[in-house]
């Protein structure tokens, strides 16, 4: 064989891989423009949340100063996928309160979960926290809180979530999700006694989500 046909056929084989590589840098442009496209038509909603209940077991302020916080408490969450096409799933999903800003409870973990299309998901944690050490200037606010018997707090869920359509799977996305919780110490009524030194609160507060 010359070297002219060395050559040549060197040349030929380069050729073959260059189309193989076109051939396949295609293929993967076409999949991504249909998911693409298939994610424009759909539209994906974000899931609603709903803060329904809140059964207080503890909330109490010690320390000298008073500046430690304990609390207990239950909380009722719900959660909707509004997608006809879309299911979601809940890589993780962490629930905590804060109270001005101000984290005052541990993370509460909810077991990761699929939500189906139009699907309604319940969950009732608990948070709670022991001893938290409360900020001098948040202290003094909860104190005169307590005192007019009313304590706003927010209730975060913090987490992943992906979105299912079909057999495609996306990548992970933040989820913030912000439900107000107005507590009524001040009015018996406003609530109803389930336990000993338990009190159920009926909130229906919708969340704030963002993805």
């Amino acid at each position: 064989m010359t070297s002219k046909d060395c050559g040549s056929h060197t040349h030929s084989r380069r050729k073959l891989i260059r189309r193989i590589i076109w051939s396949i840098i295609f293929v993967l442009f076409i999949i991504f423009l249909t998911i693409l496209l298939i994610w424009a038509i759909l539209q994906p909603s974000k899931p609603r949340f709903i803060l329904q209940d809140a059964t207080v077991y503890a909330f109490n302020v010690s320390g000298n100063p008073p500046n430690l916080l304990t609390s207990n408490f239950q909380i009722t969450l719900s959660s909707r996928n509004p997608n006809d096409k879309i299911g979601i799933y809940y890589d993780r999903l962490d629930v905590y309160a804060t109270y001005h800003s101000q984290q005052i409870t541990f993370r509460t973990s909810i077991p990761p979960t699929y939500q189906g299309h139009k699907e309604v998901n319940i969950w009732s944690p608990f948070v709670y926290g022991t001893s938290v050490p409360v900020a001098p200037f948040n202290a003094v606010s909860l104190d005169g809180d307590r005192d007019n018997g009313a304590v706003t707090l927010l209730i975060r869920a913090d987490g992943r979530v992906r979105w299912k359509v079909g057999t495609f799977i996306s990548g992970k996305y933040h989820l913030y999700v912000r439900c107000l919780a107005y507590i009524n110490f001040g009015n018996k009524a406003a609530g109803v006694i389930v336990g000993d030194n338990a009190v159920k609160y009926t909130l229906t507060s919708s969340c704030s989500v963002s993805v």
